[in-house]
């Protein structure tokens, strides 16, 4: 079953023999479920925080959307991450991590790894030595996002993978940015993956919600255990809307792929733009690893404007069509400035370690007509 027929039909086959037929999995309210006798549970469920069926049907499609065993619904991704972390990392242990990665990823590592005295040692990933240099006798988790956020940067899953594997560490990648329909990182070799459904997976910018998708039946099970006992579970009626929004996520992300391919090649000709970090333009370095592991470059752009961070705030203000705003992934077009809203946490000294300059700008391209958006842009790099 190819990818888009699993998006509609996965969770969600009529019930012809039990039930009413119905096309779309109704939305289960109950917190609980009565039973004949105590041994014997109707299909399963007991109490809501444990299964509830709309949110197992949302957990079976996604499983199939990264080609895993194993799908968990959280109430947010960072639910989903600290999940993570608490069920596989224990005190004195080591984690490998991406320097690029979301400033609230960042945040909680920090808050975590003070109070559970882990240590998060961060590593340019592009360069998967860097990564093999940093593995010790105690290091349990190798942490990616690839592409990166906000700086595009890309890793190549595969190798780190490999060593991974022989140091038997485990490996996670955030796919928000790529989606499944772009990049499946546990077919290439790693162990689990993560998202923020808020993202592209719902689509819409009206439902909060995190993933974690694994083919490892004992880690999901330690991963099931702490999700039930600590109640990060997606609410039924944000799993219907997941459920909706993933029905269209291969058409739109084509739509958003192709709008972005357009808007990078204008913003990387302009010259009010010093750079532009896309992984489609032949001018990203790691263009070649984003053909070999991506079937597709998704809908996300960064730039530096040439000019001042006061430039950078009077241009994403100035904008029409772009919201300001966080998030990303939606139907539609918004616009940031990292430095000031998603890694404003990140210290300044850090985020200029990194390369996230004060006129960064991140751009989520939604799927309106690119010819208004690029006049949209335009407009805005003209007032500077």
């Amino acid at each position: 079953m190819k990818f888009e027929t699993r998006a509609i039909r996965i969770g969600e086959e009529p019930d012809m023999e039990n039930g009413s037929g119905d096309v779309v999995i109704p939305i289960h309210l109950s917190t609980t479920f009565a039973r004949r006798s105590i041994e014997r549970l109707p299909k399963g469920y007991e109490y809501s925080r444990t299964g509830n069926p709309t949110r197992h049907a949302l957990e079976r499609k996604l499983a199939s959307l990264e080609d895993a065993k194993f799908g968990l619904a959280f109430s947010s991704g960072m639910a989903a991450e600290t999940t993570i972390l608490l069920a596989l990392l224990k005190k004195g242990e080591h984690v490998i991590a991406f320097d690029d990665l979301y400033g609230g990823t960042k945040r909680l590592f920090r808050t975590f790894g003070k109070r559970f005295g882990i240590e998060f040692e961060y590593v340019d990933a592009r360069y998967a030595e860097n990564v093999r240099s940093a593995i010790r006798e105690n290091t349990k988790l190798i942490w990616l996002e690839t592409p990166t956020n906000p700086l595009m940067k890309m890793c190549d899953i595969g190798e780190i993978s490999e060593m991974a594997h022989e140091n038997g560490i485990i490996v996670a990648v955030d796919n928000t940015f790529a989606t499944p329909y772009f990049q499946r990182p546990l077919g290439l070799g790693a162990d689990i993956v993560v998202h923020s459904t808020t993202k592209y997976i719902n689509g819409h910018s009206d439902s909060v919600g995190g993933a974690i998708m694994l083919s490892d039946e004992e880690i999901y099970e330690e991963l099931k255990f702490h999700q039930n006992s600590s109640g990060a579970i997606l609410s039924p009626f944000d799993s219907y809307m997941t459920l909706r929004g993933i029905k269209t996520l291969a058409l739109r992300m084509r739509e958003h792929e192709r709008n972005a391919m357009r808007i990078a090649g204008f913003l990387e000709s302009h010259p009010k733009v010093n750079r532009v970090y896309y992984p489609g333009l032949d001018s990203h370095p790691q263009h070649g690893l984003a053909k070999k592991q991506m079937h597709g470059f998704g809908g996300m752009i960064s730039f530096e404007i040439n000019g001042t961070v006061e430039d950078a705030v009077r241009f994403t203000e100035s904008l029409q069509l772009f919201s300001l705003a966080e998030s990303l992934g939606g139907v539609e077009s918004l616009i940031e400035i990292p430095a000031l809203m998603t890694h404003s946490s990140v210290p300044e000294e850090e985020r200029e370690r990194i390369g996230i300059s004060d006129t960064l700008i991140r751009m989520s391209v939604g799927i309106e007509n690119v010819e208004d958006l690029i006049e949209d842009i335009e407009g805005g790099l003209k007032r500077l």
